[in-house]
Parts: structure tokens; C-alpha cells; sequence
């Protein structure tokens, strides 16, 4: 009897970030009775169809509905994590989220150092940040370096539709809190989605290769950058693009490669610059290699409703392409 088994075909489709998101979590749920998702609209598939189908395919006991309170859904999932289960925590935007931070950081991020070890809060707060267009200040936050600033959370920003599948997967199994930062703006962007491939948390993506100079950053700006790079790579210039994808913890060996290689590193990103994460990225490479460093993020204002002020918060590919020059100069 031959007994040599033939590889497992997994499924690689075309799907939107959205619809990545929803299969991350059915496969999950699939897997582990643990997994239950709790938060505002969730039945119905979230407001970004980020749950499109999971409350009639599990039902209501592990799809839903809560309150509109976002401290009673974070305090509601600390509890169900400390309890042994594997909560998915919405909190439909990150602006909103601001409204459970007592929970999270106080109980979730501390648990498992206060209490050496004995209770753990694998949870997963899910909350869309950045600019969502025409919504104005308070819908529209980047608030990424809040949570990298937090130790005992793991925060993840995933910029594309298979990133989005497996980094999701990859959280879902962390033992740990994970801030889940997914971009606003990207539901209905679509990719390949491989439902094989394995991306784990802490590991940066490669999205060109270049001398020049090293440019560094993640979530929706990564498009942003990837424009950039191209004017640049038609004036000769060729760009290291690097996806952090997980800030913490960020992948210091990768970045620290790249800019040792290339002796120049830019930091871009849709947060406030002003104490952005990527000053912590560019302090680390400068320190490590001595390379130049640039950053570059949004001024130090809210953002505003009317376009022409909301455009005023935006980092676009011209002013990364302007930097990039001007880095190399």
C-alpha cells in the first residue's frame, strides 16, 4: 500500500480586504470553539461587512450583538479571554474605541505580567483607523503609536487583502491582546488571497527592491508609497519598499538590513508625525547603522471635514517622492 500522501490543495482566490477578513475569521471559528466575535452590528456583517454571513453560519451565541457601550464590549471581552475563550472584540472604529481604553489598558495589556503568567487575554480588538473620507476629526484617527507605546499588546496593521486573511488568522492564535488595526479605506480593496499561506505576526514584507534608499511604512500608505516609487523608479531611482505590517513587535532585522545596505531610511505614515511610530523606527536605524533618516507624516491638526482641509492631513506620492529626493541629495 503506498502510503506517500499527496500535498493538500488550498484555495488561492481573488477576494477584497473585507471579504479576506470574514474567511480569516470563519476559518478560525471553524477550527476552535473558542473563537466568538462580540460587538455593535455584528449580526448584520459590521458596518464594513467585515462579518458578512458569520452570525448565520454560528449563530447568535458566538456572533453577538452587544450594547452601544464600547467600555461594556472590551470589559465584556477581557472577561470572556480571562474565562478561556478567544474573543474577536469590535469596536467598529478606532476613534470609538477610546471609549473601552480603561479595559485594554489596564486589564487586558497588565493581566498576564500582574499575575505571573496565571491568566491570559488572547483577544482581538478590532479597530479600522485612519482617514475615513468626509468624516472629519473624530472619525478619522491614526492612533497606531497609542498602542505600540503599550506594553503586554501586540498591534498589527495590515495593508493588503492576504495580509489582511493571515495576519488576522495569526492573531486569532496569539496568546496574547492584539490591537487589530485594519484602514478604513481598504475594505473594498481586492488581491490574491492564498488561504495556505501563513504570514506571522512580527515579520515585515519586502514590496520592492532597491539601493537607493530604504522607505519604510504600513496600512493604507503603503499604496500611497508603492506611486511614489514608481515616479521615482522612472527617474532611475530604485526604492527598498518595506510593509512593517506588525508594529509591535516591528521587524528591526529587516529594516536594520535594508538600511545598513542603503545608508538612507524614510519613514512614512497617515498618523500625526509628531510622536508617529516612525520616529521610533527611525531612531532604532540611526542608532544601529548610522544612516540618514527622514520622516514624513501629518501635521499636528485634526482632521477636517471640507476636502481641501482634509487634504491638508494627507501625506500624498509627490511629497514622498519630493522627500525621497531630497534624502538622497
Amino acid at each position: 500500500m503506498d502510503m506517500t500522501q499527496e500535498p493538500v490543495a488550498t484555495a488561492v482566490r481573488q477576494l477584497s480586504y473585507a471579504e479576506a477578513a470574514v474567511l480569516a475569521v470563519q476559518r478560525e471559528m471553524e477550527a476552535d470553539p473558542r473563537v466568538v466575535v462580540l460587538g455593535e452590528d455584528v449580526g448584520r456583517g459590521g458596518i464594513f461587512g467585515q462579518y458578512k454571513g458569520l452570525q448565520q453560519r454560528f449563530g447568535a451565541e458566538r456572533v453577538i450583538d452587544t450594547p452601544i457601550s464600547e467600555a461594556a464590549i472590551m470589559g465584556a471581552g477581557v472577561g470572556m479571554a480571562l474565562a478561556g475563550l478567544r474573543p474577536v472584540v469590535e469596536m467598529r472604529v478606532v476613534d470609538f474605541a477610546l471609549c473601552g481604553m480603561d479595559e485594554l489598558v489596564n486589564q487586558a495589556a497588565k493581566n498576564r505580567f500582574m499575575f505571573g503568567g496565571q491568566g491570559r487575554v488572547p483577544l482581538v480588538a478590532r479597530m479600522p483607523g485612519g482617514i475615513w473620507d468626509a468624516s472629519a476629526a473624530q472619525h478619522s484617527q491614526s492612533l497606531e503609536a497609542w498602542f505600540a507605546h503599550l506594553p503586554g499588546v501586540v498591534v498589527v496593521c495590515p495593508a493588503t487583502p492576504q495580509d489582511n486573511y493571515s495576519l488576522l488568522r495569526a492573531a486569532l492564535q496569539c496568546g496574547d491582546p492584539v490591537v487589530y488595526i485594519e484602514h478604513k479605506t481598504l475594505w473594498g480593496a481586492r488581491g490574491t488571497v492564498d488561504e495556505g499561506l501563513d504570514v506571522p505576526l512580527g515579520k515585515a514584507a519586502h514590496r520592492r527592491r532597491g539601493d537607493a534608499l530604504t522607505l519604510v511604512s504600513w496600512g493604507r500608505q503603503m499604496q500611497v508609497c508603492g506611486t511614489a516609487c514608481e515616479t521615482l523608479a522612472a527617474e532611475g531611482i530604485e526604492v527598498d519598499l518595506i510593509d512593517l505590517r506588525t508594529l509591535w513587535p516591528w521587524d528591526r532585522e529587516t529594516v536594520l538590513e535594508s538600511c545598513g545596505r542603503t545608508g538612507r531610511l524614510l519613514v512614512v505614515h497617515e498618523a500625526v508625525q509628531a510622536a508617529g511610530f516612525g520616529a521610533e523606527i527611525a531612531a532604532s536605524a540611526a542608532e544601529a547603522t548610522g544612516c540618514r533618516v527622514a520622516r514624513l507624516g501629518a501635521p499636528r491638526i485634526p482632521v477636517g471635514y471640507a476636502p481641501v482641509l482634509e487634504a491638508q492631513s494627507r501625506v500624498g506620492a509627490e511629497r514622498i517622492a519630493s522627500a525621497a529626493r531630497a534624502l538622497r541629495g
